[in-house]
């Protein structure tokens, strides 16, 4: 299984539509990957909170709609990051989400994931967006085998019980989108290790490089197989990050060290 992690890097200056246009391109390049996973709110900037009510578009927007005709066009799954989702409902009332889509060869939507962990501290996402409330796990066709896929964005992986839900809903591999900034990207390497070593998962984080609404972003996407070991880093710049996974590596780690036999609680 090849794994195409695309770091896309950014500033105010770019207009929306033609960020989305460049990284639709980008997609479509990416030959020979199974899967392409780009990062969270990639269109409509993770830190640019004033703009997001007038940005939020539906999953089938512009945004989501180039993106779907670039997996059709690579022939290849593709997790298209996140947008500012505009939807009717909402416990809260607002309608807007930190929605995640996967698509797959064809162009179809496979998966839809609204970010749980809303990040903020009572700013920007908790006072703008509704909470996603489902744990998203999908078996996906990825190198001539179906492997578990569970969905997490960003401020998720401070929460060691989602990806604890995410393992019990059958995830051998999760994707991690996010637009993490470089005063704690120490923090993103680190959590995204613990994650995998305590789930014996692969994780997958696709982060921002660049600087938008003030805010320099960390980049450092990174692979981490089931073991916490890196298996690719990005720098802080945009770049693409090529990983080959063996679909059954994780259950071979899993049966030769069976820690999660152990469980207690």
């Amino acid at each position: 299984m090849r794994v195409h992690v695309v770091q896309v890097a950014y500033t105010d200056e770019e207009p929306v539509a033609a960020r989305v246009d460049r990284v639709a391109a980008l997609v479509a390049d990416q030959r020979g990957a199974d899967l392409v996973v780009l990062p969270e709110l990639w269109p409509h900037g993770g830190f640019s909170y004033r703009t997001w009510p007038e940005r939020a578009e539906p999953l089938d927007g512009p945004s989501m709609t180039a993106i779907a005709k670039a997996a059709a066009e690579l022939g290849a799954v593709v997790h298209a990051g996140s947008i500012v989702e505009r939807a009717d409902g909402g416990p809260e009332g607002r309608g807007l989400w930190n929605t995640s889509v996967v698509f797959g060869s064809a162009g179809e939507r496979l998966a839809v994931y609204r970010k749980i962990h809303r990040f903020g501290f009572g700013n920007g996402e908790p006072v703008l967006l509704e909470a996603g409330d489902e744990l998203v796990v999908r078996a996906l066709e990825l190198g001539g085998r179906s492997t578990g896929v569970g969905l997490a964005t960003c401020y998720d992986l401070r929460f060691p019980e989602l990806f604890r839900g995410l393992l019990d809903g059958g995830a051998e591999i999760v994707l991690v989108p996010a637009a993490w900034p470089a005063p704690r990207v120490e923090a993103w390497s680190l959590l995204g290790r613990a994650r995998a070593i305590e789930d014996q998962i692969v994780v997958v984080q696709c982060n921002t490089g660049g600087t938008h609404a003030g805010v320099r972003m960390g980049g450092r996407s990174q692979v981490v197989d089931a073991t916490g070991a890196v298996l690719a880093e990005a720098g802080d710049g945009e770049e693409v990050l090529v990983v080959d996974l063996d679909p059954a590596y994780v259950a071979k780690t899993r049966a030769a060290f069976p820690v999660l036999a152990d469980r207690r609680l």
